[in-house]
């Protein structure tokens, strides 16, 4: 089950007693547990109503207190318990166990599991991408529950939220923009915990910058977006094959800036432009996109930006680039040339050269 059929299903009514919410995707995680105490709980009698516990500090004892109690003034009850070590790898279940003195499958909570009252809502919290799924806790929320994953929102549903986070705002951006804002995010790269609340600060952030009746544009996104240094060598590279030597510069000096380490930097830009030439000498050989795709073992996204890039470039203008860093490495390594000086002279030479 996802977040909107949970949704869906509290506005119904039809609650259950036991759930269980993981996944990589946080802010979603507290977004649908303040939705559901504003549908079931007072504001003026939280404190009564709503219980967080420590997985990592309680035991069976206190949880079953937490359960136990009545609501007060309220249809439910809701007692959220973050990070237990059942849902965790096997040896955390089993020392908790033997902590408990009890075999795994003898654990009282699993028992009580399937006892609880229908004032309860009982809900396991696990901010991680995946649980153990062979735990028999887990086991137990899925017979007597419902298990509820908070993924990476895609397609028309970021989409969706991206316009809305700016209507919220009261700022206007267009589809194509907003395809544009969700690329330069990173938000789906395999190698960054992006969630929408890093999204939802550069919202924010974008928003204060432009006016009501202005539009958000690609180059507002440019100019005020925080970029990985990944994305920053993209741009680069494509400043690059336009033989836009000034941008090229601009950007490079904004990740100086930023205290990227030139060498860093460099490395990069050289793994970039090697992935290009694997790409190109892989399709020249007559290899099709899904074999290229799999001898070059990159992610998904970072596969159609190396070869969408890689269109910008001859395989003898990227061996070339590649020599020309080789030098660059050399010179900085080993002369007392400026490390800032010598990467801007390598863009001079790739823009204007290569």
């Amino acid at each position: 089950m996802n977040y909107k059929e949970f949704i869906d299903k509290a506005k119904k009514k039809e609650l259950k007693p036991l759930y269980l919410f993981y996944g990589e995707e946080e802010y979603l995680i507290d977004y649908t547990l303040s939705a559901l105490k504003d549908m079931y709980i007072d504001a003026s009698f939280e404190a009564l109503n709503y219980i967080r516990l420590d997985g990592r500090e309680i035991d069976f004892e206190k949880i079953m207190d937490a359960c136990e109690t009545l609501p007060f003034m309220s249809e439910k009850k809701l007692v959220v318990i973050k990070d237990f070590p059942l849902l965790k790898n096997k040896k955390d279940g089993d020392r908790l166990s033997e902590e408990l003195k009890l075999p795994p499958s003898k654990n009282p909570l699993i028992e009580y599991m399937g006892k609880l009252a229908d004032y309860l809502c009982l809900v396991f919290l696990e901010k991680e991408k995946s649980v153990n799924r062979s735990s028999a806790l887990y086991k137990a929320i899925k017979k007597h529950g419902d298990i509820v994953e908070f993924n990476k929102l895609k397609g028309r549903d970021l989409d969706l939220w991206v316009e809305n986070g700016f209507k919220k705002h009261k700022r206007r951006i267009a589809k194509a923009s907003i395809n544009y804002f969700i690329q330069q995010s990173s938000y789906f790269d395999s190698n960054r915990d992006k969630t929408l609340y890093d999204l939802e600060n550069e919202i924010i952030k974008i928003s204060n910058y432009v006016s009501e009746d202005e539009m958000v544009t690609n180059h507002v996104i440019d100019l005020l977006m925080a970029k990985p240094l990944e994305m920053n060598v993209f741009n680069l590279l494509n400043s690059i094959s336009q033989k836009d030597g000034e941008r090229a510069i601009r950007l490079f000096n904004e990740m100086y800036m930023s205290n990227e380490p030139v060498l860093f930097i460099l490395h990069m830009i050289v793994r970039q432009i090697r992935n290009m030439l694997n790409y190109k000498l892989l399709r020249a050989k007559g290899y099709s996109e899904g074999d290229v795709f799999s001898k070059m073992n990159l992610k998904k996204y970072e596969y159609q930006k190396v070869a969408n890039q890689s269109s910008n470039f001859t395989i003898e203008q990227l061996e070339r680039a590649l020599i020309h860093c080789l030098e660059t490495d050399k010179a900085i390594k080993s002369t007392s040339i400026e490390d800032r000086l010598a990467l801007e002279m390598l863009l001079t030479k790739l823009t204007y050269q290569v």
